[in-house]
């Protein structure tokens, strides 16, 4: 068994680590949270339909699906610094040309090839974090490494409500992927993952990582990982990025729902910090049945809520749990796997949790235009969190300070 040990990862190598698989982090957030704001914005100015404003959510998360499973097949055969660079160079580029789009279709063709930088990016990056990292710290690294994703979600909200409203949506999103080119700068002096170098693995073909999956050994991880990543995927893109709009749905303009998003966000911070505190201390199940608890009972109460101060109360602990288990998801994916697959069951999971990406918001804007309340629509993403609980509760095993192999 290939372990990481103290002297192989100083603590200057990890903290630089850790900022700049961080900055590429919060970048992608920045490009995700702008969404939810310019499709309100676009809402209004090309006269879209709530099902198309659903479309913009799922061709997204569609691209997502594509992105994490075959970035993460592709980080166990060539590395996980390349898979690294290469996702974050789709992302950018298709992103800042995006803010040039005259047509809905034309704007979702790009909005798919973003989607497949993100979602090949994300589990790549917690992979190569995790196995650069010692066990007894793995588990709070990786989630603080997922709090950059609130930084970039608080830059978006905050870029949004000053930018949007008199410069328009082109620019809030070239301003938001013109700075990922510099993570691309720094990740190119970053060393790929020391587990990775020391196997020698890529000989391995596709089809085997794939099959290894389902093996006696990995079954009921693999089952438990593909239940939780659709629950927690397809309720988070179904609700969050429908916060504004919905804010619009419930008699609030534009830049007030803008300012009140931007309220609710902050939460997510220490959502982050007290789930990576707690992570090492009380284990990975305990952060993620509690946190996952507490976002299905946000979901439900922002859903019903009828004053403001109460839609801004339930919508900040909705970002505060939610964004909090975020972070302990990523830190429990890899850890489920041996270096030989573990970029490709964290892909794979990742994948499968963007299929629910795609009809979450699907699901909202058929609802909206049938006419169901809000209120019911929210209650549904309840129910699908409490299934990724039980998965958990039933199918996980307890993963802290684990050694990976």
């Amino acid at each position: 068994m290939t372990t990481i040990k103290e002297k192989e990862v100083k603590p200057l190598t990890r903290n630089k680590l850790l900022g700049i698989a961080g900055l590429g982090w919060m970048f992608d957030a920045m490009d995700v949270g702008i969404l939810s704001f310019v499709i309100a914005a676009l809402a209004i100015e090309w006269n879209l339909s709530p099902g198309q404003m659903g479309w913009i959510g799922s061709v997204n998360s569609f691209g997502m699906a594509i992105g994490a499973l075959v970035f993460g097949l592709l980080a166990d055969r060539v590395g996980r610094k390349r898979v690294f660079i290469i996702t974050l160079v789709l992302f950018s580029v298709a992103s800042g040309l995006s803010a040039f789009s005259t047509t809905l279709a034309i704007f979702l063709i790009f909005r798919f090839f973003v989607g497949m930088g993100l979602g090949g990016e994300l589990p790549v990056a917690s992979t190569l974090v995790a196995e650069s990292v010692e066990a007894k710290e793995r588990g709070r690294i990786v989630v603080l490494l997922e709090s950059f994703w609130a930084a970039g979600w608080l830059i978006a909200a905050l870029i949004s409500y000053f930018i949007i409203p008199d410069y328009g949506w082109r620019v809030a999103l070239i301003i938001t992927a013109l700075p990922a080119f510099y993570a691309i700068y720094l990740r190119l002096k970053l060393p790929d993952s020391p587990q990775f170098t020391a196997k020698k693995v890529r000989n391995r073909t596709y089809g085997q990582n794939i099959k290894a999956l389902w093996s006696k050994a990995y079954a009921k991880p693999t089952l438990m990982l593909w239940i939780l990543w659709f629950t927690v995927v397809f309720s988070y893109y179904g609700m969050f990025l429908w916060l504004p709009s919905v804010m619009v749905f419930k008699g609030f303009d534009l830049i007030t729902s803008f300012k009140y998003v931007l309220i609710m966000t902050f939460a997510q911070l220490p959502g982050y910090f007290t789930a990576a505190w707690l992570i090492e201390k009380a284990g990975r199940k305990f952060v993620l049945v509690t946190y996952l608890l507490g976002t299905a009972a946000s979901a439900f109460a922002f859903g019903n809520a009828e004053t403001t101060m109460s839609l801004i109360i339930f919508g900040a602990f909705l970002s505060f749990f939610n964004l909090g288990a975020w972070g302990a998801l990523y830190a429990y994916t890899p850890e489920q796997y041996p270096s030989v697959i573990r970029a490709t069951g964290a892909g794979m999971a990742a994948s499968i949790g963007r299929i629910g990406g795609i009809l979450g918001p699907l699901l909202v804007g058929t609802l909206v235009m049938r006419g169901y309340d809000i209120g019911l629509i929210f209650s549904i993403f309840c129910v699908a969190i409490v299934i990724g609980v039980l998965a958990v509760v039933i199918l996980g095993v307890e993963t802290k300070q684990k050694e990976l192999e």
